[in-house]
């Protein structure tokens, strides 16, 4: 009896091993290249196999696809730490389950290279949490590894694997990286991403947080880590933390909550400079001029209105004060109004820009414009993507003149141009930063960091139809999603810091060789809705890059 029972454990055992092995090969584990978009129905993904090749500081980027055709129970990954065989290792890895979510709202002028979804579901954020999930049977599952190269990483050829299992099966595979004798500079392209800073947003976040309290407070934090992620380092603060209030013998300001908010930025390394929020908008609809916020006030209110005079005469001085105070006064920018156009809309920008400037004449201003119509009334300039190319040549002279000019990318430009946008390919978020080196542009900005509105599930519709009846296409309001307490980022989010990278080390050899860097970004760039999308031969300039730093 006892031998029986030997047998038979013996047997199942076998059975299970065989039903293992069964399931085993019906799992396929392919690496392909982190620029491919995989699309749940994706049938078959292009084996990719080059070694990543990266500065110092700079991070490596690996994607599989996994797919079954059997559902998949408790699957988990995990990454061995990259090593050199020489005592070197890489141990800042990421690795994360890329998550579908849709855009049912497609872009009103798509470009010819705009990536079609019979679904309507394409990958963005990259969930690392750790925890283990279920893949239903023939569905392609994205797996991401992200590798953090430190800037004192030794150079050499590293090795690492990726480990992928489940119940009843397992898969690894083994990937390499090359790092160069070259250290990536502090990025000094000037970045911004406005964020959602309302307590809706907060709840998002966390459905505890109220204004102003701790958790509050940590959901900034958050949001100032994954800002420091993507390089950015200027941040619009919100001037609602700038509490006002009238009484008897005129305004009162507290600063408290703004300057919390300016110090949690500073700790997480995101604030080299302050951009002051809006003083003021639009009056009525895209035609209409523009008045100011006067604080408790229901409407924009014209410059002529005593209150708003009242209200700025005592604001912008106090405001100065303060920031003379605190040693913030070299670093801050204010808005006035955003996107001014030209006629009565640009002369209503430029009275309420000259009254605040004969209340504080060494504050500088930073806008998002439209129009021509406003030089000595901005001294950072930034376009939208599509009227910096129409307007190439008088933004050129204001870079002469001593003005900043940087661009924008929001709504539009659609079409060919490069932008943020779900349906686009991957590569024309990295390359926004080829742009800016390509044509001189010295900082970008974004209005959608986590501008979170619309919907009940922001993990599933990301496309979004404003109160005018514009569709915001899918991606464009945010490339952050929050989830039970925490912040996760999107292959997006990834392509933009990479691209901040490209544009840092071709700006690296800019110094040693101008020629040589203008040529090789013109490879990618050639024009403005011109670019090589190519992924291997994107990689082979970057080849070249790295190699002509490292000599």
């Amino acid at each position: 009896m006892k031998r029986f029972f030997v047998y038979l454990l013996l047997a199942t055992f076998a059975l299970h091993l065989l039903a293992s092995s069964k399931l085993n090969n019906r799992v396929s584990m392919t690496r392909v290249d982190p620029f491919e978009k995989l699309l749940p129905d994706t049938l078959s993904a292009l084996p990719y196999s080059e070694t990543e090749e990266v500065a110092a500081g700079e991070n490596a980027v690996f994607q599989f696809a996994l797919c079954s055709e059997e559902d998949l129970t408790k699957v988990s990954l995990s990454f061995d730490a990259f090593t050199d065989g020489k005592g070197h290792s890489l141990n800042d890895v990421r690795t994360g389950f890329v998550d579908y979510v849709h855009v049912g709202l497609p872009m009103k002028v798509p470009a010819k290279d705009i990536i079609k979804s019979p679904t309507g579901m394409f990958p963005d954020p990259i969930v690392d949490d750790g925890l283990a999930r279920d893949i239903p049977a023939g569905r392609t599952q994205p797996l991401w590894v992200s590798v953090k190269v430190p800037t004192d990483a030794a150079p050499g050829l590293y090795t690492g694997t990726i480990r992928v299992k489940g119940k009843g099966f397992s898969k690894k595979e083994k990937v390499s990286l090359k790092v160069y004798p070259v250290v990536m500079e502090e990025p000094d392209l000037w970045v911004t991403n406005w964020f959602k800073s309302s307590e809706q947003g907060a709840q998002l976040f966390d459905s505890t947080a109220t204004m102003y309290s701790d958790r509050y407070w940590d959901y900034i934090r958050e949001v100032a880590s994954w800002m420091k992620e993507c390089h950015q380092n200027m941040v619009k603060v919100p001037i609602t933390t700038i509490d006002a209030k009238k009484g008897a013998d005129g305004w009162k300001f507290d600063f408290t909550h703004f300057d919390q908010m300016v110090s949690i930025f500073m700790e997480c390394g995101v604030m080299k400079r302050i951009e002051g929020d809006h003083l003021g908008g639009r009056v009525g609809g895209w035609e209409s001029t523009f008045g100011v916020r006067v604080p408790g006030e229901d409407k924009m209110l014209p410059l002529e209105d005593k209150r708003v005079q009242d209200y700025l005469s005592q604001f912008i001085p106090a405001l100065t004060a303060h920031l003379r105070e605190k040693g913030w006064d070299k670093i801050y920018y204010q808005h006035i109004a955003d996107e001014p156009i030209s006629g009565s809309n640009a002369a209503s920008y430029v009275a309420i820009t000259r009254f605040v400037k004969e209340l504080a004449p060494e504050m500088p201003t930073i806008e998002a414009c439209h129009s021509h119509d406003l030089a000595g009334m901005l001294d950072i300039w930034v376009p939208q993507l599509n009227f910096y190319a129409e307007g190439y040549d008088f933004y050129r002279e204001r870079q002469q003149a001593g003005d900043e000019v940087w661009f924008y990318t929001c709504v539009f430009p659609q079409e060919e141009y490069a932008n943020r946008f779900i349906e686009q390919p991957l590569l024309k978020t990295r390359l926004l930063h080829w742009i800016n080196f390509r044509f001189g542009a010295t900082g970008y900005l974004h209005w959608g960091f986590n501008q979170w509105r619309g919907n009940d599930d922001l993990w599933y519709e990301t496309s979004v139809r404003n109160e005018g009846g514009l569709v915001l296409p899918g991606g464009d309001c945010w490339i952050i999603y929050p989830r039970q307490g925490r912040l996760y980022g999107s292959i997006r989010l990834e392509a933009m810091r990479d691209g901040i990278g490209d544009y840092t080390l071709l700006q690296m050899l800019s110094k040693k060789d101008k020629a040589l860097a203008d040529e090789l970004c013109s490879r990618i760039v050639s024009d403005w809705t011109k670019y090589d999308m190519s992924t291997s031969h994107f990689r082979a300039v970057r080849h070249e890059i790295l190699e002509a730093l490292g000599k």
